[in-house]
């Protein structure tokens, strides 16, 4: 299985089978950090960290703080696409496998701006 990304119709497949997608928040200027799985029933979202708190960012009452980050398992069935958009008021979308984090410009070789990116499971 491999993670391709979609953004202005250009479409990169990654090699990977496990991810981390981390984002700054906009308001509160918290990064946030989502780690994924790639299955062939779709796109699982295995564990969410934050770094904070507040501004519609509150972690679950079941997270708990390890290393300043709230951690918590989200329970939810494996998604067939994700689609990101961008606020440009934070930075760009990072994306972690492999021990690098790229931004989703970087990927896709082009601009992201305020197109959406869809992620979906791919052959």
């Amino acid at each position: 299985m491999s993670l391709c990304l979609i953004s202005a119709g250009v479409t990169k497949t990654l090699a990977v089978a496990a991810f981390t997608l981390v984002w700054t928040h906009s308001i509160e200027h918290i990064d946030w950090q989502e780690d994924w799985r790639v299955t062939p029933q779709g796109l699982e979202l295995i564990t969410a960290r934050v770094k904070g708190s507040g501004a519609g960012m509150e972690p679950p009452p079941e997270a708990r703080l390890v290393d300043d980050w709230f951690v918590w398992q989200p329970h939810r069935a494996p998604m067939p696409e994700v689609v990101l958009g961008n606020s440009g008021k934070a930075g760009e979308w990072r994306l972690c496998a492999n021990g690098t984090c790229r931004t989703l410009s970087k990927i896709l070789g082009h601009d992201v701006g305020p197109h959406t990116t869809t992620m979906r499971a791919c052959e």
